[in-house]
This record gives structure tokens, sequence and C-alpha cells, in this order.
């Protein structure tokens, strides 16, 4: 009988239990769960939490979270007494604008398998009778939602983990992390040291103060939250008694960015209405074990009243049951924020089997705790973490500056209707390409990702709109849709597939993997044959050890030893700088080097009078690359095409690129040259299905269900995930990322929303955009495999039903003529 790891948990509270619980129902049993405070009051932040889980989320993998904890802590008590009390969740609309919201919502809700109706006014105030109709348009109903009393949670899971052998100590402050060769050893602290072959921090915002212990970085910022309790509310004296404490669905009023929750015959208000107030620890109060009650912990700050005033008259405006009402008690209680608003988790790069889980709230407490114990456990999530992965991050999203400036970001806009596309305030022009300063010239509207300023068109290519011919004309967008869109968009892809278009591709991460052990790691970690000759161009696949799609990538062999690998971002750079050896060397090269995509029918045209080197279909096809110069300037040209055109990615190191962009723009003005943008390059991409990690597929799909089967070289022998997947065939899927047609010819979905098949939610649509080729907008869903070409299909909108078919793809080009010239 083989003997379990020895598990050092760092936090006893919601998270810590949780995932004590979560090893040890998995038969890990040498587990021991450590909190500087008292048991089971430890004084973090599950001390104090309010306990409201409103499940639907716009990402998919922190509503699963959500639901797992539901269902989870409705199945646990405490001596008869509730740890989840199922009351439902209304959020309510005092805008036209946040009731559209509410209906997007729905959406989600319905994609992601959470019962919920957008109701009316009157059903509101059934539902929940203290709210003025007056004040309210409608709102949200999520009946599965509901109070989770946390406290009392951490209570029966301590048990339950426990009676399988885990052992819990308070009052025991971690001083210290034990490592050598790499490796954690163990956890010192005023207790003694605690042997640990794992050890997971669970630390909540203190969890910068431990990762610091292993040199490691926890992007997080502390900050402090209002809640209050009133003093008795007459209209619920007699509602509820003191074990069921509520019966009333969880409220949020989100135009005031607050929520409420019945305390028997009390209520207490959560506020985010006031301004960003950030804790340092060093701030934090001292409280003793003794004198460490539900009103007096750390983790509580003292009331500042000032900051509540309005929020209290725009509930007594929403609630007139409050006018009559007084504050009884309040304080401001610290609870994390991250620079995106995601969970942190995963392992340090430096020091094997030290992991985190922190950021992590209430709500979505045992749903990390279950991915976390099947990371430890199994080697991998069934829930997709990319949003999740605290590797996710580049370098510059990790700094102390960053975090604070858009953690706090973070909690002003924690309630705002936010639009998918819609960028950071601030801080920006962290990153720029060497081409930036001829974009602002040329009137580019800039949106921003990973600190990346990235084009998205240019109004200097706005007077093409009115020469477009009458099949090119986009149709007037609904307001939502052309938020953060242009006409010019259309301009720019009509550019790219009549003549031809400089695409600025410089964000997109680029790896050198280099050294005598390259080739075999890049063979064993992807799916596609890597010793292939030095030019060589391979698309392909990462896989985990389940046959999910960790990443998709385009490997360059540059030379025996050498090669460059276009990746999805940091999660990519850390899992190959992990799975080196000694002879390999995994470097970010992305901002020493810039890169240029030159495409359309008159590329060759542009870019072969500018060099020496032969740019013919003969010397350089498709899916290769060569070194070469243009206008004396040494490039590296790759045969891709990310939009179904004629062309090159063309890299050089950063020092070159303003200059490389001024001779292809000069040289290509005779050919009606334009800078073209991510709006028509998503246009493009998808119209000849090229997919995107991360939002059309993830480590929840294998490459057949995505329609990547074509990547996967099972002969090749074996590497990471290949038995997995040995039987899969594109015949034995029962799902598929499908095509969808929209039938309307004018309605642009932007992603996320429920696909519907004979009237029943069957699917979500990944990515979309309107294909100005075809003149129709476009849509790529997971659907069941059944769905084939022709199936009609109709996509949850807003509240209505908007018709679509499934197609065969790629829509455009699927002979590769095009690309192929």
């Amino acid at each position: 009988m083989s003997t379990t790891p020895r598990v050092v948990i760092i936090g006893a509270g919601i998270v810590g239990a949780n995932l004590a619980d979560e090893l040890t129902e998995r038969g890990w049993t040498r587990i021991t769960v450590l909190d500087q405070g008292p048991l089971p009051l430890t004084g973090g932040s599950t001390s104090h939490a309010p306990g409201l889980v409103y499940q639907t989320n716009p990402s998919k993998t922190m509503t699963e979270f959500a639901t797992y904890t539901v269902n989870k802590l409705k199945s646990l008590d405490v001596d008869g007494a509730w740890c989840f009390n199922q009351v439902g969740g209304l959020e309510v609309a005092t805008t036209p604008e946040r009731l559209a919201d509410l209906h997007r919502k729905q959406g989600w809700a319905t994609s992601w398998g959470v019962p919920g109706e957008v109701v009316g006014p009157e059903e509101c105030v059934r539902l929940h009778p203290l709210l003025d109709p007056e004040q309210i348009l409608g709102g949200f109903h999520t009946p599965t939602d509901g109070l989770a009393k946390a406290a009392r949670a951490v209570v029966a899971l301590r048990r339950r983990a426990e009676s399988r052998g885990a052992e819990f100590h308070g009052s025991v402050r971690v001083t210290g992390i034990s490592h050598a060769g790499g490796r954690v050893t163990g956890v010192r602290t005023t207790a003694g040291d605690f042997p640990a072959d794992i050890v997971v921090s669970c630390a909540g915002f203190w969890g910068q103060a431990i990762g610091e212990m292993v040199g490691m970085r926890v992007p997080l910022l502390p900050l402090a939250h209002q809640y209050v309790r009133t003093g008795q509310v007459a209209d619920l004296v007699g509602r509820n008694d003191e074990l069921t404490e509520a019966g009333l669905p969880i409220l949020r009023h989100q135009d005031r960015d607050l929520y409420y929750r019945e305390h028997v015959d009390c209520l207490g208000i959560g506020s985010y209405a006031h301004r960003p107030m950030p804790v340092r620890l060093s701030d934090l109060p001292e409280v003793s074990d003794d004198d460490l009650t539900e009103a007096a912990m750390p983790s509580m700050l003292p009331f500042t009243e000032e900051d509540f005033a309005p929020s209290w008259e725009h509930s007594r405006q929403l609630l007139p049951s409050l006018r009559s009402a007084k504050i009884e008690t309040g304080f401001n209680g610290i609870f994390s924020f991250t620079p995106d608003g995601g969970p942190l988790i995963g392992e340090s790069p430096d020091v094997a089997g030290f992991w985190i889980a922190e950021a992590v709230w209430v709500t979505h407490s045992s749903g990390v705790a279950r991915s976390v114990a099947q990371l430890l456990v199994d080697g991998r999530s069934e829930i997709a973490l990319h949003g999740c992965d605290v590797h996710r991050f580049d370098e510059i999203e990790t700094t102390d500056a960053y975090v604070d400036e858009t953690a706090q970001r973070n909690f002003v806009e924690i309630y705002d209707v936010v639009h998918p596309l819609q960028p950071k305030l601030s801080p920006r022009d962290l990153r720029v390409s060497p081409f930036h300063a001829r974009q602002k010239e040329l009137g580019a509207f800039f949106l921003e990702a990973h600190g990346w300023e990235r084009p998205h068109w240019y109004e200097a290519n706005a007077h093409l709109v009115k020469d477009l011919p009458p099949e090119w004309q986009p149709p007037s967008r609904d307001a939502w849709s052309a938020m953060f869109h242009s006409p010019i968009a259309a301009a720019e892809a009509w550019k790219t597939r009549t003549a031809v278009a400089l695409y600025d591709m410089t964000p997109l991460k680029r790896l050198e993997v280099s050294g005598p052990g390259a080739l075999s790691l890049l063979d064993r970690l992807t799916t596609g044959k890597m010793d292939k000759s030095v030019g060589s161009v391979t698309y392909t696949l990462a896989l985990d050890e389940a046959g999910g799609i960790r990443s998709d990538l385009t490997v360059a062999r540059l030379g025996e030893d050498r090669f460059q690998v276009g990746a999805n971002g940091n999660l990519d750079l850390a899992y190959f700088r992990a799975e080196a050896g000694a002879d390999v060397q995994v470097r970010d090269i992305t901002g020493g080097t810039c890169c240029i995509g030159v495409w359309g029918p008159l590329a060759r045209d542009l870019v072969q009078p500018l060099s020496r080197d032969d740019f013919s279909h003969e010397a350089l096809k498709y899916f290769r690359c060569m070194p070469a110069h243009i206008a004396g300037i040494p490039v590296t040209a790759m045969r891709l095409s990310y939009v179904g055109e004629l062309g090159w990615e063309i890299y050089t190191s950063a020092e070159y690129g303003q200059r490389l962009w001024d001779v292809l723009f000069e040289a290509g003005r005779p050919l009606g040259v334009v800078a073209a943008g991510r709006a028509a390059f998503n246009s493009l991409r998808l119209e000849k299905g090229y997919r995107s990690w991360g939002a059309d597929m993830t480590t929840e799909h294998n490459p057949y269900e995505a329609g990547l089967g074509f990547a996967v070289r099972k002969q090749k022998g074996d590497f990471v995930g290949r038995d997995a997947i040995a039987e899969v065939t594109d015949e034995t899927v029962t799902r598929r990322l499908s095509c969808l047609t929209i039938d309307d010819g004018r309605s642009v979905v932007l992603g996320s929303e429920p696909v519907f098949v004979d009237g029943d939610p069957a699917g979500y649509v990944t990515s979309a955009a309107f294909a100005h080729t075809l003149g129709v907008p476009i849509a790529y869903a997971w659907l069941p495999a059944t769905a084939t070409p022709g199936t009609p299909v109709e996509i949850g909108y807003f509240g209505r039903r908007v018709r679509a078919t499934v197609a065969a793809e790629p829509l455009v080009d699927p002979e590769m003529l095009r690309i192929r010239r």
C-alpha cells in the first residue's frame, strides 16, 4: 500500500478546510492544517464573510466553482444547523442598461447550466416584499443561489477531514518555508517544524507574505469592504427564527453597488460604493486569541461611517422598510482582489511542491478546493483553470504598482456593466510595439491586453468605408455590439482580401526553445512531428495527460537546436520552463522582437521588390520559414497566415521595427496597402475557422472535439496526452466546436451566449464576429455532434432568440487556394 504525501495547508478558513476535506476524500490522510488564529474562528475573511453566493458569472469556470460550492455546502450541517440556506438570489435593475444586462446574465446562466429567469417588478416584490416596486424595472431571479454560513461550514469540513486522519492546529504562526534542492521540505512555525512534501498556502490576504517565504510573487491586494447590520426592521419581525435566519432571497442592487441579506429580523448591507481602501498587513489591528470574537478580529477594521452614508440613503430608497430603522453595527472587512478579479492557483516556479490557492471568496471556495485537490492527486483539474492560474500574468502585471492600481479598479468596477472588449482606463501604454508611433499617426484605436496596446482599427482608413462595394457594406449594429467597434473594420478586411494589409502581431507571445534537449522536449510536449528540417513550421497542440488542449502552438525550427514557439501567453512559458531539463533553455523573446503580418493577394508584390531573397511560392512554401533581408533589415519570414491570405509573419528585433514598418508601408502605397487592426483580424480568422485557445477550446476539450485532429500525429510515438486520445477520432466524439451563420444577416453576438437546439439549451457561443467577406454574422459554438451542417439552432441574445444555422467550415476558401499562391 503506497503512502500518500505529507501535505501542510496554511490557513484553516473556508478554502483550507475545503481542501483538507477534498484531499482526505481522495484517500490522502497525512494532512495538517495550520492557522495563526484560534480554531474555529481564526480571524481571517471567512470569519466575517456575509456568505452571499451568486453563481452566475461571465466565466464558465467561476460559475462551475460556485455551483459545486452550493451543492457541497448544502450537504453539510453542524449538529443539525445549516451550512447553506438556499433562499435564492435576486438582482434588481433600476436602469434600462442594468435590465438589459440582467438579460445578458440570464444568458450566461443558461449557457453554464444555472436555472434563472428575468422577472418583472411585480414578481420581484412578490419574491422580496421589502422592495419598492416604483424603484425597479425588473430583476434576475436564481432559485438555487443562497446563503453560505462559512464559519459553520468550516466546522463541518474540519470534523469530516479529521475523521479521515487530517490534523488541524490553531494559534500556530508560520515563520518560514523550508526547502532544499528546489523542493519544499516543511513549514517552520512558532510551534515547531512540520515536515511536508507539499505545502499549499490558503492564507487569503496573508498569502502575499507566505509566498514571499519562497520568493514567489502573489499578485493580490487586500482591500476593505463595508458591511453593516441594521437594528430591527419592523417588516421582518416574525418572518424568521434564529435557526433559519433568512427566508427572503439574497438581494443585489448593483446600480448602487449594494447587496442585502437577512439576519433574522435585521438586514445586513454590503457596499462596494465607497472609495477603495487598500490595506497593508502591517496596518492590521493586533487582536489576541483571547480577545478574538465575531465583532473583533484582524480582518475587521473600524467602520468609517462617512463612507457608508450615501449607500444608506440609497438603501432606504430601494427598501422603504429601512426608513424607520437604524444602523446598529458596521465594520470594514478585508478581502483579496487581483489584477483581473480571478483567483490565484498554482505551484511556485522555483520551489516544487509549494502551491497557492489565494484570492478565493466563499462563493467559489469548494469548487477551487476540488480543483486544487485534483491537481495534486490526479495532475489535472476537470475544470479549465487558465483564468485562475497564477502564472497567467506577465511580469509587469505582478509588480506592486500594477497590482495596486488594477485591483483597486476592479473593486470600483465590481458591479459595473462591463463590455467584453472594454479595456482598462489605466495603466495604459505599458507595453507598445516599435510601430506604436506610426500607429498613433494613423489614428489607431487601441484596446489593451496584458499591458500591450493593440490597434483594433485605424481612423486613417475611415475614408475607405464609402468606397466599399455594396456586398462589403456592414449593417448597422445594436448598441451593445457596436461598442468598441467601427465599420472601418470592414474596410480593413476588404483591403486584406483584395489588396494587402499590415498587421501588428508583436503582442503575441514568442518563446525561444534552444539547446541539445530542445527537440526532445518539444516532441514530448506537443502532438506534432517536431523532427523536421530546419525551416519547417508546424501547427501543433500541447495536451494535458487527459488529452485536454493545454495550448495550441506554432513551432518554427530555426536551427538544429533552436526553435521559435508562437504561444498563447505566460502559461505556456511557465509550462515549458517547468518541463525543461538542464539541457534546454526557454526564453521569452517577445519584448525584444516584433512582428508584422503582411497579408493579402498583393503581399508578394509588396515584399519581393524589397529583398534579394526569393519570396516565391516555390522558394518559401506554406508553413516554411527562412532568414532574409528586407530593405537591408535582417528578418525571419514565416509563411503563415491567420487571415487566410497569401503572406508572411515577418519578425525582426525591436530595434529595427519602426524602420521595417516604414519601408513596407511606403512601398505598399501604390498597391493600396493599409494598416489593419484586431477587429478585422478576428473577423477574417473566424471566416477561416481558425481557433483561439482559451475562448474556443481549453483543457476541457480534446483535439477531435475542437476540430483539430489534423494537428495530432499519433504515429510519431509517445507525447503527453497520447494515451488518453488513442481511441478518440472525429467519428467518436459526442460534441463539436461548430460554425454557425446568423440567419437574419444582421445580429452580431459576442460570445458566451446560450445556443438552443430544438428549443432546448444545448451549448454556448465561444467566438463571434461579422464575416465581412460573406456579409453575414458568424459564430463558433460548442454543440452536440448530432448538430450537423444544416441544423437550425437559436442563440439567446439579451432575452430574445436569434436564428442561426450550423455550417460546414471553413466558410471562406475551403480549398486553401488563396493562402498557397
